[in-house]
């Protein structure tokens, strides 16, 4: 956990995340070469009276999402209970013999074995997938998570794509491409258990765990479990909406191309390249926009994006040329409009990826350690039940006579308020956004030392006060919530206030003016660390008038009060002047460009300091010194 961290692409030399990497992207290779060659195999070359080609996609599909709903909440148990590292090394043992026996199937043509294998692949995946998330927060820091999750989910996309393309071709060769295929399936399968033999230990977190074989009642269990911690659950819930989203696009795209863009096969193939791409790219650079941190104010970004794509997809696909015959993939990219249908395919892609990875991210960093695995089992089932009540549903619309386009339409504008929904019950995520967008577009934001700023457990920060937009900086800047002490009457500005009360911040009126609400506020800021939250109090007592730093009162130490907790002394540099800074003769707000746009500002940290440290005087030395640093 120590390691050093030299961006995402670093950790493929490290063993701790390079073997597992290339174990899960193994895996997801293979699982999708065997479904695309055996689907296209029962299409196209097999003709069996009881599985017609137009339904051989939908029953594999099927077998293979049934275990997650069946197996997700004992597979959640068994990592937590596990090792994983072992548990991890067994599953690729099972995915050897279960190759084993896909080999014997495609040999002998024999179907129903095929199909059986299609289920016990799907319960391979299903062992996997909570293995896989729990196991990244147990071996990387925070600042590495992002990136970590980045790095997976792109790789997966990118199995997902080799693995369709190389069933694909491997299959079509005359006579023994279905040979071909066997061999491949279990070659990768041995190369799958030879990386998982080097994955570091990984201890079990919930060692004497008592495994409860019900599925059903486990399933409650841990979405009661997930609902305990509501940004929790409700980023599950998101997470799930979004494979909802996907699927109504990826099990579309072989119609969409024939009989809206007029493309061959080719065409198609081309339509899950782009998004594989986009997804990867969005994917990699959550990392690099979230300064190696868990930053959730990219998914209201992403969820902007996703909707605004999918709307111009519908644009894009509309009163496109008719042809007589089916385009080429040199036909289809010759023509101009295909070219925009591309992009909203990429760039919807791109976004999804910048709303899922935090998402993953925020799931692993927040879950109780013990029953992290357990969390994304729950997450895996409401996943699998997403995704089938999406077919349902997309099934039913064009059934009613929707076009593809106009399905995606109604999917984009779904989108919006599913997230509205969603970013008004998780206020967390409208608040990193806002702070994400101000200290990246309308300020040069550098962050120096937030290392300090600890991801775990009670800390009062202590800042210097120069504009109304301090704690929205302060928020942009911390890998965690931070509760505000702050003066009362910040709450009457406009939008500012609205901002404040949803982040919960603590009103504050002086002491000769209103007992009372000072009273309670410093029994609530008390109560926040005592909750093992962080808290944030700047105690110049208001707005700088003047730019130089104010004598600090002393709520400080009536919030430190028996309490033994680190104090981080924090420096808003460069803010005097700026639009929302009181350099205007007292008021702010009054020329917005008078520094110009974008200008640079910045914030350090210091290294905490213990309670009994602490005093009025020495915390505005500090803050003093961070100033000039």
């Amino acid at each position: 956990m120590s390691e050093p961290h030299g961006g995402q692409f670093a950790l493929l030399a490290q063993r701790r995340f390079a073997p597992f990497f290339w174990t899960q992207f193994l895996g997801a290779a293979n699982d999708n070469l065997f479904k695309f060659a055996f689907t296209v195999l029962v299409t196209y070359q097999l003709q069996l009276g009881w599985l017609p080609p137009a339904q051989a996609g939908l029953v594999i599909g099927a077998l293979f999402i049934l275990p997650f709903v069946l197996f997700s909440a004992t597979s959640g148990q068994l990592a937590d209970k596990h090792d994983k590292t072992r548990l991890i090394r067994f599953i690729k043992t099972l995915e050897i013999a279960i190759m084993a026996l896909a080999a014997w199937g495609f040999y002998a043509s024999q179907v129903p074995v095929l199909l059986a294998c299609v289920f016990l692949l799907g319960l391979h995946s299903t062992l996997f997938g909570p293995v896989k998330y729990a196991y990244l927060p147990q071996q990387l820091n925070e600042r590495e998570l992002t990136g970590g999750n980045g790095m997976v989910e792109m790789g997966t996309f990118v199995a997902i794509l080799l693995g369709n393309v190389a069933g694909g071709l491997l299959i079509a060769t005359p006579e023994i491409g279905a040979q071909h295929v066997a061999l491949a399936c279990f070659a990768l399968a041995l190369l799958g258990r030879l990386t998982a033999q080097a994955i570091p230990p990984c201890p079990a977190t919930d060692p004497g765990l008592i495994i409860n074989w019900n599925p059903v009642s486990e399933t409650w269990r841990n979405l009661r479990l997930a609902h305990g911690q509501l940004a929790v659950f409700r980023s599950l819930l998101g997470i799930s909406w979004m494979w909802f989203f996907g699927a109504v696009f990826l099990a579309n795209f072989p119609a969409f191309a024939k009989e809206v863009l007029h493309g061959n096969e080719q065409v198609a193939s081309l339509l899950l390249v782009v998004f594989s791409v986009g997804i990867g790219t969005g994917s990699l650079l959550c990392e690099l926009l979230s300064r190696r941190h868990v930053e959730i104010g990219l998914v209201p970004l992403g969820a902007i994006g996703m909707s605004v794509f999918a709307v111009d997809l519908y644009f894009a696909s509309r009163g496109l040329p008719p042809v007589a015959a089916a385009l080429s993939l040199g036909e289809f990219m010759a023509q101009a409009a295909h070219w925009r249908v591309l992009a909203d395919l990429c760039l919807l892609a791109l976004f999804a990826g910048l709303y899922s990875v935090p998402m993953y991210a925020l799931i692993q960093l927040r879950a109780q350690p013990t029953h992290r695995a357990r969390i994304i089992a729950a997450n895996n089932i409401l996943n699998a039940l997403f995704m089938i009540a999406s077919s349902l549903l997309a099934g039913a619309l064009l059934g009613a006579g929707l076009s593809i386009p106009e399905l995606f339409l109604v999917v984009g504008l779904a989108n919006a308020v599913v997230a509205f929904y969603i970013f008004m019950l998780v206020p967390e995520y409208l608040l990193r956004f806002v702070a994400f967008i101000s200290s990246r577009l309308i300020y040069r934001f550098k962050i120096s030392g937030d290392e300090h700023i600890p991801t775990q457990g009670p800390a009062l920060l202590v800042c210097n006060h120069v504009s109304f937009v301090d704690a929205v900086l302060l928020m942009a800047a911390s890998p965690r919530p931070i509760r505000f002490l702050m003066d009362h009457r910040i709450f009457r500005i406009p939008v500012l206030g609205w901002l404040f009360r949803l982040a919960k911040a603590i009103p504050v009126a002086p002491q000769k003016d209103d007992p009372a609400t000072y009273e309670q506020a410093f029994e609530q800021a008390r109560a926040v660390l005592d909750d093992g939250e962080l808290l944030c109090i700047f105690p110049e007592g208001g707005i700088t008038r003047d730019g130089r730093l104010q004598p600090f009162k002393g709520g400080v130490m009536k919030i430190l009060e028996g309490r033994d907790i680190p104090v981080v002394p924090l420096a808003l540099q460069n803010l005097w002047g700026s639009f929302f800074s009181r350099v205007e003769q007292g008021e702010a707000m009054v020329r917005p460009f008078r520094r110009g746009f974008y200008s640079r500002v910045g914030l350090v940290a210091g290294a905490p300091l213990a309670a009994r440290e602490v005093s009025p005087e020495g915390l505005r030395e500090r803050v003093g010194a961070l100033l000039v640093a």
